[in-house]
């Protein structure tokens, strides 16, 4: 998993929301066409564990692997990739291409089956814009004339929280609270009316919603002073008693403490990778004994330095003398 403390919020909510597989079902059987919700029994789906997900792409991406059975009495499977990364990229398909492959590759690895499962690869973007991306795979190939049908070809289902209206999102409440929070997260309105609708919050379990207010408190840089005024709005007093209760909770927890640290983290891992790349773009892979002392720098004042002698050393021993 990413050590990105950013990266773990948003894989925690969107794992711990879509991960039940009633939730997902009711989410993409509102986005999938018609023809593929009718020919799955969902109530039969499962979700199968594992990721899939490249090593480094795990700070912007996270997966969800279903299985379905199918009317006709088989299995397909349904794979979701989450997308945080806010940068459009036009290489999706050729990346959900090689884990398309990897899951069928442990599916003959588990058996000796006959034939390889359907697998309808679904693509849920947390973007703040609207993205072009190529969603069939042969639209990133220059194919020859005539030589179509050496080309692998698929298409995946894209769907952009950029495009998706808060009240157009439909599904389970606890899907659909997930979504508005993750769409909103990306706006800067956490705060707003759509996360705390209270006709939603009412049919919310209250772990799922301690879950959104531990994301909220932890992503977005809110004060005290804020959340009070938006908890203090809340008109259903069973809502408003629970959140202030979780919200207190979260409070004396050190969770705004704890993101601060936390973010803290992230950038002084960052600093470390940085003068680590000079280092080997300059002078080739750093040595495990130097890699270990540059891990043991703490100071994020001294990293940047060390990150600039790197640059300006005249070689790796007039660098390791300044260390």
């Amino acid at each position: 998993m990413s050590t990105d403390p950013l990266h773990q919020a948003h894989d925690k909510l969107f794992k711990a929301g879509f991960g039940d597989p009633a939730t997902a079902a009711a989410f993409l059987c509102s986005q999938l066409p018609a023809p593929v919700v009718s020919a799955l029994d969902r109530s039969g789906m499962r979700l199968e564990l594992g990721s899939f997900v490249d090593s480094h792409f795990r700070a912007s991406e996270s997966d969800l692997l279903f299985s379905v059975p199918t009317r006709g009495g088989g299995e397909s499977l349904v794979y979701v990739l989450f997308e945080h990364q806010r940068v459009e990229d036009r290489w999706i398909a050729l990346r959900l291409l090689r884990y398309m492959v990897r899951i069928w590759e442990r599916y003959r690895a588990t058996g000796s089956p006959e034939q390889l499962p359907t697998i309808l690869p679904v693509v849920l973007a947390q973007n703040a814009k609207p993205w072009a991306t190529p969603v069939r795979f042969r639209d990133l190939v220059a194919i020859p004339e005539g030589a179509g049908d050496s080309i692998p070809d698929f298409s995946f289902r894209l769907i952009q929280l950029a495009n998706l209206p808060y009240g157009a999102i439909q599904g389970s409440s606890v899907g659909v609270l997930t979504l508005r929070v993750l769409k909103a997260e990306t706006l800067g309105d956490l705060l707003g009316d759509a996360v705390w609708d209270e006709s939603l919050l009412a049919q919310v379990p209250a772990e799922a919603w301690e879950r959104v207010l531990r994301y909220l408190l932890w992503v977005a840089d809110l004060d005290r002073e804020s959340v009070d005024r938006r908890v203090q709005s809340v008109q259903n007093p069973n809502i408003r008693q629970a959140t202030m209760t979780v919200a207190q909770q979260l409070i004396e927890e050190g969770v705004l403490k704890g993101r601060h640290e936390g973010l803290a983290l992230g950038r002084t891992i960052a600093l470390r990778e940085s003068v680590l790349e000079a280092i080997e773009v300059r002078f080739g892979a750093a040595t495990e004994e130097l890699a270990r002392a540059i891990h043991e720098v703490t100071d994020d004042e001294r990293l940047r330095a060390l990150h600039k002698a790197a640059l300006r050393a005249e070689s790796i021993e007039a660098f390791t003398q300044g260390l």
